[in-house]
């Protein structure tokens, strides 16, 4: 049976703007305050889910949240109306209004931690949203994320669905931002790596100084126990400190990986030649490939300004690997001609390049590789997905017709308390469940 890697990439919602919300994500901090434009940063998502579908990809797209997060205001101890509310929180708390109307959800990487029927016990698809406490804007995500996670995932005989972990600290989970999964042919047992920042329940042990680590041990130890995985099978990993206090908030800032290939930064992890070890033990016998960039080469600021590796690597039909980054790399000399030489070296297991323009998304600090879900599926598991959210011309068009009907051209943090905004944010997303065939998936829709 065939199976394949799908990437199934966010939505980005209708009221994406510049707040500057996540502490230690230098390009969030450095846009804070700039004006972004919600209509062009969907229909750059868009033009990359199309661009990938054309070249054979099975390309998926995930439904944003519903923001204004009313439902989260009035937990706070905000009553009235949903425009009193609004009003209220804007005099009160304006950083939480801000935090209450964040598109971060865009960027799926983040969603959750997926592990193939190949790899658990059980032969299922499991899922397990991330939780992602260590920001307020995001931590308020997962409840949701879980719903349209079922509604694209819908067959209880192919996919677990998992609920997220503990909301603490010492289970901080971020998703596939710090998963990994190596393999020879992706229907074939793999290995999941985990990387994480800390051990929560180990002050002790290395942690950074400056920035936070947002990923426990302790939590990606949990996902491997809930997903059923082949101890064998799983490698974890520390991400070096040094870099997280560099702007590395996610391990996918610093590495990238998929099939035989990794391809990570000298600096990426602590003990970085035990890690490698690792995983050649775990991953087997046959080839597995290395790319490590010096600091010579591209130094650790570049690689955070340009989102190196925040890419997408993806196998093509020749046996090649295809990686996709965003057109700041571009703009780096040092950079681009580092991906000038992978690509003409016919030694390298990387042999086409792509970049695309995601600048909205790039400015509040996420990339091509935080923009999609990887998601493995054989034939039966791929037919059981829901099809309505599969990209082809007709789904495209559809998307690019409602995303130039509903969003603004410009937002910026003033207008957030717009009663209109929640109204139109409302209006586009109910449209929308409807064109995804979701069901009831927000809080406004029950």
């Amino acid at each position: 049976m065939k199976t394949i890697e799908t990437n199934f990439d966010g939505l980005v919602g209708p009221t994406h703007n510049y707040a500057g919300l996540s502490r230690g994500n230098k390009a969030s901090i450095n846009h804070a305050g700039n004006v972004a434009n919600p209509k062009q940063a969907a229909l750059q998502g868009l033009e990359k889910m199309k661009a990938l579908s054309e070249l054979g990809f099975v390309q998926g797209v995930l439904a944003p949240q519903e923001r204004p997060d009313i439902t989260t205001l009035r937990r706070l101890g905000f009553t009235g109306s949903d425009s009193q509310i609004l009003s209220d929180a804007t005099q009160q708390m304006p950083a939480v209004l801000a935090a209450c109307c964040s598109a971060s959800s865009m960027w799926t990487a983040n969603a959750a931690t997926v592990s193939p029927s190949a790899d658990c016990v059980d032969g299922k698809v499991h899922f397990t949203p991330a939780n992602l406490i260590n920001k307020f804007h995001r931590s308020i995500e997962h409840e949701v994320t879980g719903n349209i996670l079922k509604a694209t995932f819908n067959s209880p005989e192919h996919f677990v669905h998992h609920q997220s972990l503990p909301s603490t600290e010492y289970f901080g989970d971020e998703g596939a931002a710090n998963h990994t999964r190596f393999c020879h042919e992706y229907g074939q047992q793999g290995v999941e790596f985990f990387v994480y920042g800390k051990e929560a329940f180990n002050p002790e042990s290395a942690s950074p100084q400056k920035y936070p680590a947002r990923q426990s041990l302790e939590a990606s130890q949990a996902i491997a126990r809930l997903h059923q995985l082949d101890p064998d099978k799983v490698v974890f990993a520390q991400q070096n400190p040094a870099v997280i206090d560099q702007g590395v908030f996610h391990n996918d800032v610093i590495a990238v990986g998929n099939r035989n290939l990794l391809f990570c930064h000298e600096q990426a992890f602590v003990d970085q030649t035990g890690v490698y070890e690792s995983l050649r033990k775990a991953y087997g016998p046959q080839d597995f490939h290395i790319i490590e960039v010096t600091d010579q080469q591209v130094s650790v600021a570049q690689a955070v300004g340009t989102y190196l590796f925040n890419s997408q690597l993806l196998s093509l039909g020749n046996g090649g690997t295809m990686i996709i980054v965003p057109s700041e790399c571009e703009n780096d000399p040092a950079v681009w001609n580092y991906l000038q030489s992978l690509v003409n070296n016919s030694s390298c297991p990387i042999t086409d390049l792509k970049v695309f323009d995601l600048r909205q998304s790039m400015n509040n600090g996420g990339g091509p590789a935080c923009l999609r879900l990887r998601v493995v599926l054989n034939e039966q598991e791929l037919a059981a997905t829901n099809q309505n959210c599969l990209i082809n011309d007709q789904l495209f068009s559809t998307l690019n017709s409602w995303v130039k009907k509903h969003y603004r051209d410009q937002l910026s943090e003033k207008d957030l308390a717009d009663p209109l905004l929640l109204t139109e944010s409302r209006t586009a997303l109910d449209e929308l469940t409807g064109i995804l065939n979701l069901g009831s998936v927000y809080p406004f829709q029950n």
